[in-house]
């Protein structure tokens, strides 16, 4: 399967995810910058709020594309146990590694959230998205983050990826919504005929007009539901 781009993607999951259309209790929750993309068209499709949940890949020293690891927002660290392995040598990297993402965070946390407080998560249903996995160390990270912050469910929901990662994930949430597991899987930009980087900007731009829609949907529900005047 290969998708036109990643808005496309989020509307193909939104028909996967449709139960959720509505629920007062319901977050989606997007990994940026990509994510945010798909994230977008499953706020717009299930009328649901949308935020970010910034979670940074711990690159090797000699390949910033392969991922050791990842650490999240709320400080969760997560090692690949098989890059781990390969990369032995570099372990005392590692806190290093992790510091140089935490200023990233920060950078990203004030720029996206905009004076905004991270959502509280307690008791509800939360929608994890990216564009797509290989290794998958981000989104398991945000996964052993928000499992930590006690949401009533968890569902990951994931364009394309390895099998072999896919089967992890699903381990870690509740539900997984996966749209291809391609064999053989190269990289997750082979399988979208769009997949130009999303920028700062282009996430900012993303989460206000979600905000914007929700906020109109609210409006024109409570104007349709309001009594006539007599």
């Amino acid at each position: 399967m290969t998708f036109k781009n990643r808005e496309e993607a989020g509307r193909r999951l939104v028909e996967r995810l449709v139960q959720y259309r509505d629920d007062p209790t319901a977050i989606i929750l997007a990994l940026p910058r990509g994510g945010v993309a798909v994230g977008y068209q499953l706020s717009l499709g299930l009328r649901l709020p949308l935020d970010v949940f910034i979670t940074r890949k711990l690159g090797a020293p000699d390949n910033p594309e392969y991922a050791l690891g990842a650490v999240s927002e709320t400080g969760t660290i997560y090692l690949n146990p098989d890059a781990m392995a390969a990369y032995s040598g570099f372990r005392t990297d590692i806190e290093e590694l992790v510091q140089v993402q935490r200023r990233e965070i920060v950078r990203r946390k004030v720029l996206y959230r905009q004076d905004r407080h991270f959502p509280t998560l307690t008791d509800r249903i939360v929608i994890l998205v990216d564009d797509g996995i290989a290794t998958g160390s981000t989104f398991l990270a945000a996964a052993q983050s928000i499992r930590h912050l006690n949401p009533r469910r968890l569902i990951g929901a994931i364009p394309v990826g390895p099998m072999e990662t896919i089967q992890e994930v699903r381990r870690q949430v509740d539900e997984l919504v996966v749209l291809a597991t391609p064999e053989p899987f190269l990289a997750v930009g082979n399988h979208y005929l769009d997949f130009a980087q999303v920028s700062d900007h282009d996430v900012v731009e993303y989460l206000n007009l979600a905000d914007e829609s929700l906020l109109d949907w609210k409006e024109q529900t409570h104007s349709s539901t309001a009594s006539p005047p007599r």
